[in-house]
């Protein structure tokens, strides 16, 4: 990459590997490139995930819906592994044709019904147990605002911050300083409304926080690209208040071990098919077996 000012072409070509860490699974066509069908488990809800923050959303959700008895919110929880691209089998494709994780298949319905995107993920899930998402009219718009507001607002801390700051092959200030300005002022939103609300929608805990939580409750606390002392995320008090308390829950706890393959290895549980994987099936268990 030349320090010299870019002049873009007439027409645009793509360079493989062009892009820094992630570069070889992004690409500019959408559609399979091999055939592979996905694994079906037994349970009404098939996810195909990874433990992003996208993904960790989901499994959240999940997690607290059993807890609350919710029978029919059993899942089977797929390993989706993206840097190996199996995004992009046939099969994965089929329930997501974006090829992006994660990936929702409800197979209590005739026929089952795909459902993409993690915000329509967590949408559905509410709606269909309805829980997690106020009935109220004026909440429930609350609610869905800032589910929304994270679903516009992550893009510019994950794609533009994150990428800059902590995988392009070289660091420049222009895009940094840029994508720092956003995130700093996404914080300040979010610390301003969490200043006089327990919880990001008011005093229930809904998906709006479970949505926003792994984004920005990691960022905060040197979870994700090293960034908490630049972006000086001890002055987000409120935030760093409210991502405590979310993280203290034991269905938030299990929801972020699900399909995580880095870290700790009690804290992964790279597939999950019943609630006892999470006592025999970490990868602690598993290597100690083998």
């Amino acid at each position: 990459m030349s320090d010299e000012t870019y002049t873009p072409p007439r027409v645009w070509k793509w360079e493989p590997g062009n892009g820094g860490k992630f570069a070889n699974i992004n690409r500019p066509e959408a559609g399979a490139t091999h055939e592979k069908p996905l694994p079906v488990g037994k349970h009404p809800l098939q996810l195909y995930s990874l433990a992003t923050p996208n993904g960790v959303k989901v499994t959240i959700l999940l997690e607290e819906l059993l807890a609350l008895g919710f029978e029919g919110a059993e899942y089977d929880a797929h390993l989706i592994q993206i840097t190996e691209g199996e995004q992009f089998g046939s099969g994965f494709v089929a329930v997501n044709p974006n090829s992006k994780i994660p990936a929702l298949l409800d197979q209590s319905m005739d026929p089952p019904q795909r459902v993409f995107e993690s915000g329509a993920i967590l949408l559905y899930l509410a709606e269909k147990f309805g829980a997690f998402l106020p009935k109220d009219i004026a909440k429930r718009t609350e609610c869905l605002s800032w589910l929304f507001w994270q679903m516009g607002s992550a893009p510019m801390l994950g794609g533009g911050f994150g990428h800059f700051y902590a995988y392009a092959p070289e660091k420049y200030q222009y895009p940094i300083d840029r994508y720092t300005m956003e995130v700093k002022r996404q914080l300040d939103v979010l610390n301003r409304q969490l200043a006089d609300k327990r919880f990001i929608a008011g005093d229930k805990y809904t998906i709006a926080d479970m949505a926003i939580w792994h984004w920005y409750g990691a960022l905060v606390t040197n979870q994700v690209y090293e960034a908490a002392e630049f972006l000086d995320a001890h002055t987000y008090k409120n935030v760093l208040r409210w991502t405590e308390e979310i993280a203290q829950r034991p269905a938030v706890q299990r929801g972020r071990m699900v399909n995580r393959t880095w870290g700790e290895p009690h804290e992964q549980l790279h597939e999950r098919h019943a609630a006892s994987d999470f006592e025999y099936k970490t990868q602690d268990k598993l290597q100690n077996k083998g």
